[in-house]
């Protein structure tokens, strides 16, 4: 296991702080989605749609503007 700090943000394109930031942020989203989930599954008319909006917007953030900020690089290489 390598317990470095700082090669998986390097991999990813992120500071260690940028990536501490952004972790957090996308589990402090989970956290309050799976709670609106939770009480959804109680009170059905209620957070209706935050699970899976949360998950589209998540996957917005990590993976398509991921791969947009990426495809300059890949074009000139």
């Amino acid at each position: 296991m390598d317990l470095s700090f700082t090669k998986h943000p390097n991999e990813v394109g992120e500071t260690y702080g940028e990536h501490f930031m952004v972790a957090t942020s996308f589990g402090m989203a989970m956290i309050l989605a799976g709670l609106a989930c939770l009480v959804h599954g109680l009170l059905p008319f209620l957070f209706t749609s935050t699970g899976s909006r949360t998950i589209k917007r998540l996957h917005e953030r990590m993976v398509v503007a991921r791969r947009r900020a990426a495809a300059p690089e890949a074009a000139v290489t």
